[in-house]
């Protein structure tokens, strides 16, 4: 078919002005992505090198929380049932345990820089991880379902260790520097153990036994010492679950939930020295303030952060934060202390100097577990 020549104008106008348009269009749609990539950049370089990581439970999530403004720079998922929260020491990944009461079996893995998942950690038959904590390289965990400790190493993406302890609800856990010490309380046993590596010698064959071919001679008296885990079983209170080693490393101060009470276990002699009464039903967590002066300790129960004197051990003051609590952490300079008001959908700010609660901000719904993270 012909075209006139009015026509073919009108279709070169027309072919023209929509190239114009795809421009222009395109050009539109550039920009706008080169701005998203620069709002994601910024937000990167804004991620402050020290940050509050809280776990918001009902929402499945991590939350990470610029300390300075008090503001949620990304929510990352992590799981079903999420509870407790540590951090590697560069500061680059957390791990959160999905606990379930013992019917999950993983930990959540986020990569802090990126804001990302990563690909959870199985434990397999370990099921039921809870408290957590990141020491000499390697997360350890407690796993209340098979009544055990243990530790993943992200070098070699294994499990480890895992050492029982033949108690009920094995919940958290404590790790010194170097690995050789671990405490944990076990909530439904109303007991702490107290684990430590020693040197053991290992006795040699029966007499009279013939060692297999090809055996190696032991050295005379016997095969020698080798390194091994000794458990003491420490009786405290009904409901043992949040506890902390003071900082001079003397002390395990343990709160004992159902009655009420503060159990003092001499870690030297590994044994129950004093038993306060203090009137902390529900107690959810206990934490030492970094100068060893005072104790804190949440109460899901009640409305007050109670607030101890750890020389004299006497309460030194009730702080009203909500209707109930859980997570406690520390500034690391100890000017302030954050605790997670679970019932209340809030995180509390604790002037340590002035023992007020100064502030309050939202991470999601139900608050739990918290971790300081801090990048060299």
């Amino acid at each position: 078919m012909a075209i006139s020549a009015s026509d073919a104008k009108y279709i070169r106008a027309n072919h023209f002005s929509a190239i114009g348009r795809f421009k222009r269009s395109l050009s539109a749609a550039t920009i706008a992505a080169g701005l998203l990539l620069t709002c994601c950049i910024a937000a990167a370089q804004d991620t402050p090198n020290s940050a509050l990581l809280v776990i918001s439970k009902r929402e499945h999530a991590l939350a990470i929380v610029d300390p300075s403004s008090l503001k949620v720079i990304a929510k990352v998922p992590v799981g079903n049932d999420p509870h407790e929260v540590t951090a590697s020491a560069d500061g680059h990944t957390a791990y959160v345990s999905n606990y379930g009461s013992g019917a999950y079996h993983s930990l959540a893995v986020i990569d802090l820089v990126r804001h990302q998942p990563l690909t959870a950690i199985d434990l397999g038959a370990l099921t039921g991880p809870h408290g957590l904590t990141f020491v000499d390289g390697k997360v350890w965990f407690t796993a209340e379902g098979a009544k055990v400790i243990g530790s993943y190493d992200p070098a070699t993406s294994k499990v480890d260790l895992v050492l029982g302890t033949g108690q009920n609800r094995t919940h958290m856990i404590f790790v010194t520097p170097g690995s050789e010490h671990i405490i944990t309380t076990n909530v439904s046993s109303g007991t702490v153990s107290l684990i430590d590596k020693e040197a053991v010698r290992m006795p040699g064959p029966p007499p009279g036994m013939t060692p297999p071919a090809g055996t190696p001679r032991p050295p005379q008296g016997g095969p020698g010492p080798r390194m091994d885990w000794n458990q003491t079983v420490v009786r405290v209170g009904n409901g043992s679950e949040g506890f902390d080693v003071s900082p001079d490393g003397r002390e395990v101060w343990v709160a004992n939930a159902q009655d009420g009470t503060i159990s003092i276990i001499d870690r030297q002699n590994k044994s129950v020295v004093q038993t306060l009464q203090v009137n902390v039903t529900g107690a959810n967590r206990l934490k030492f303030t970094p100068d060893g002066r005072r104790v804190l300790v949440s109460s899901l129960s009640g409305p007050d952060l109670t607030v101890l004197d750890a020389h004299t051990h006497k309460v030194e003051k009730r702080i009203p934060i909500g209707h109930g609590a859980a997570g406690i952490v520390m500034q690391p300079d100890g000017k302030r202390a954050f605790v997670a008001c679970s019932p209340d959908n809030y995180v509390a700010v604790i002037d340590l100097n002035q023992l007020t609660m100064t502030g309050k901000f939202e991470v999601g719904d139900e608050p739990d577990g918290m971790i300081w993270a801090a990048r060299p």
